[in-house]
């Protein structure tokens, strides 16, 4: 599941909710998985509220801008394969 949160922690919500509950239904996540995650989320909800661990620092990342000086990231060349 996929928290997505405004950057000025105003407004969240869950995504693929329906999914999760599919998942469920179908048997993929057993009770103890589902136990787990629905702890997580509450520890994620605190820290958001409380703006506490990766929210600690959210106004300062809601205004980071990439530096216009930075050169643009490139990927490597693949590297060719070779044949035994």
């Amino acid at each position: 599941m996929d928290l997505v949160v405004a950057p000025d922690l105003t407004r969240w919500e869950w995504k693929d909710e329906d999914e999760y509950a599919h998942m469920r239904r179908l048997g993929i996540l057993s009770d103890t998985e589902h136990r787990a995650a629905d702890a997580a989320r509450g520890e994620v909800l605190a820290m958001l509220t409380e703006r506490t661990g990766v929210f600690a620092q959210a106004e300062r990342w809601a205004a980071w801008r990439w530096d216009p000086v930075w050169p643009t990231p490139c990927l490597p060349r693949p590297v060719a394969a070779t044949r035994r």
